[in-house]
């Protein structure tokens, strides 16, 4: 009966930290990026395809980015902030200004939950 106990006792265990595991974070799929923002800034399905277009674009660059500065995480920093700068702004151009309030919030939301040891893919 004991043995029974432990064997159900480390299944469940397993079974528990198997699906603790599991990946967090957005989604790195631009189209999943920018249906996301979609539901949180209620935008029209013409805005969510441009914006999942300029996200494909900017993924691309930081590749690039990447690429280039072999894997050198502060040299990425200094080398994606423009790259950022400018997808945001392209996204701003996109939302109307009720959209665009909205989005500087969910921008400063991410950048604090940065600085408090949060997550954050970097884009906006």
């Amino acid at each position: 009966m004991k043995k029974l106990f432990l064997i159900c006792c480390l299944f469940v265990g397993l079974t528990t930290a198997g699906f603790s595991q599991t990946k967090s974070g957005p989604p790195a799929d631009p189209v999943q990026k920018a249906k996301g923002l979609q539901k949180e800034l209620k935008l029209s399905d013409d805005q969510t395809a441009k914006i999942a277009t300029i996200y494909q674009e900017s993924a691309q660059k930081f590749d690039k980015i990447k690429k280039a500065d072999n894997g050198n995480t502060n040299k990425m920093l200094v080398d994606v902030g423009p790259l950022r700068k400018a997808t945001i702004k392209k996204i701003k151009a996109i939302l109307t200004s009720g959209q665009s309030t909205k989005y500087d919030a969910l921008l400063k939301e991410n950048k604090n939950a940065t600085l408090n040891g949060g997550w954050s893919d970097g884009w906006g």
